[in-house]
């Protein structure tokens, strides 16, 4: 016998209900953004947003060693980030997270954490990143005396021993652009990298542009730039601010992000704080 339509379709119905709640949990379901409440945001500590990086930190990003200090490009991009979400320079805490550590999986100590870390599909699967804040190019760095001081191209540079800091996309730039001849040597800091190139360990280092401008300026006595990488194809390589993955910030984050690039701020900082980048020689 078939039971009148309405009985019908409350039968329907809660077959339903019933389905939906027996089903399997949506694991892939981001989670809810924030709202974006100027100073009201869902933060580790409320009212305070916590920024981290690494240390040591060193110039163009910071100065000193300092990164409360507002002095350096991503000491001053964290806290025009900070201002863009409703915290004042007064609520706003820094951490120290080692560089590698920052962009493994697990729970951060950290809101967002400004490190010059490239934002990559591998280092999306373990944490979330917000909108780029800066297009970087990486750079060979040698001391005068090396014999590869004077090379022009890429193909010139086979034969060198080349270095970087691990888990950096200057190791990975070695190994997919400038494919030496012997396995790139890999260090823990860049101080380590200049320390073992001014001992004659390596011929040359890897390093991003604006570091390169610095170190052979103020750090290495005879460091030389031998050339800066060529783009390559498609997106730049490009900085931005990690964040816990999935964390509800990220897209408040991105969203401040791109409004100090529409108002210009983001191109202020990068000429104040890094207006030397461009002028070396680009390896072909």
């Amino acid at each position: 016998m078939t039971p009148p339509l309405p009985v019908r379709r409350l039968l329907a119905a809660a077959v339903v209900v019933l389905a939906a709640a027996c089903a399997p949990a949506d694991t892939n379901t981001p989670p809810a953004a924030a709202s974006c409440v100027p100073g009201a945001l869902p933060t580790r500590t409320a009212g305070t947003l916590t920024v981290g990086t690494d240390q040591p930190v060193y110039p163009p990003w910071y100065l000193d060693d300092d990164p409360t200090s507002g002095r350096g490009f991503e000491s001053a991009v964290a806290y025009a980030i900070a201002g863009e979400l409703g915290y004042p320079r007064d609520t706003v805490t820094w951490t120290r997270v080692p560089f590698n550590a920052a962009v493994q999986p697990g729970p951060k100590a950290f809101d967002l954490n400004l490190t010059e870390f490239s934002i990559t599909d591998e280092r999306r699967q373990a944490v979330d990143f917000s909108a780029p804040y800066y297009d970087v190019k990486q750079a060979v760095v040698a001391l005068g005396s090396s014999p590869f001081a004077g090379a022009t191209t890429i193909a010139g540079l086979k034969d060198a021993r080349l270095g970087a800091q691990v888990g950096t996309t200057s190791y990975e730039a070695i190994v997919s652009q400038l494919a030496p001849s012997s396995q790139p040597a890999v260090f823990n800091t860049n101080d380590d990298a200049k320390l073992a190139l001014t001992n004659g360990q390596v011929d040359a280092i890897v390093v991003d542009l604006p570091t390169a401008f610095f170190i052979t300026s103020a750090e290495l006595d005879g460091g030389k730039i031998i050339g800066q990488l060529p783009a390559g194809i498609g997106t730049p390589e490009q900085f931005g601010a990690v964040l816990d993955k999935g964390s509800p910030l990220t897209g408040c984050v991105s969203d401040a992000v791109e409004r100090l690039r529409a108002a210009g701020t983001l191109a202020a900082l990068e000429q104040q704080w890094l207006a030397t980048a461009g002028s070396a020689p680009e390896l072909r």
